[in-house]
């Protein structure tokens, strides 16, 4: 990922949102949940996102600060919605498979720096409809999943899979949104 800036090596042509929807209005204080302090930033780079998830910027922002939340701390990141294509180049340059995936994560270069998450439109929508779930509440779920992945949770051994699912449990309840492990075996 070399010297960029956080956020450079996901990103092409976008639109860049640190605060509000498609009018630049903030629904919400930006970046405070629960009292945890989070610099999130949007990079829209599909503008597709925004007929999938009316004010998805807002989703985006909510959700990630929900995960700080969850982990009690305060934070930053970048989270880039893009489509499968670009998510499939990534996922090929960073970790060997040339294909599409719903979300990744990738720490930041250095302590300090915010971590970038990037999520695929097509993936998701395909999950979200073959789940009988919202593409809103899907984003919310795989947005919460990345950043807990940036502090440090992961899924590749049973107990630790358990607690990165319970987190993000509790993290929907937080949003009003459905547990995504519910009915799950």
């Amino acid at each position: 990922m070399g010297s960029r800036p956080p956020g450079d090596h996901l990103t092409g042509p976008s639109h860049r949102s640190t605060g509000g929807g498609a009018a630049g209005l903030n629904h919400e204080p930006p970046g405070d949940f629960d009292g945890w302090e989070c610099d999130i930033e949007v990079v829209l780079e599909d503008p597709a996102w925004r007929s999938a998830v009316p004010r998805v910027e807002e989703v985006v922002r909510r959700a990630a600060a929900a995960a700080f939340a969850e982990a009690e701390t305060g934070g930053a990141v970048t989270v880039l919605l893009t489509g499968d294509l670009q998510v499939k180049r990534l996922n090929g340059d960073h970790r060997g498979k040339v294909k599409p995936t719903n979300v990744l994560s990738f720490p930041p270069l250095h302590p300090g720096l915010p971590g970038d998450v990037a999520v695929a439109l097509g993936v998701v929508r395909r999950e979200a409809r073959a789940a009988g779930r919202s593409v809103m509440a899907h984003l919310s779920h795989l947005v919460a999943h990345g950043v807990l992945h940036l502090l440090g949770h992961d899924h590749l051994r049973a107990g630790e899979a358990r607690r990165m699912e319970r987190a993000e449990a509790r993290i929907m309840r937080r949003l009003a949104l459905p547990n995504p492990w519910r009915g799950v075996a």
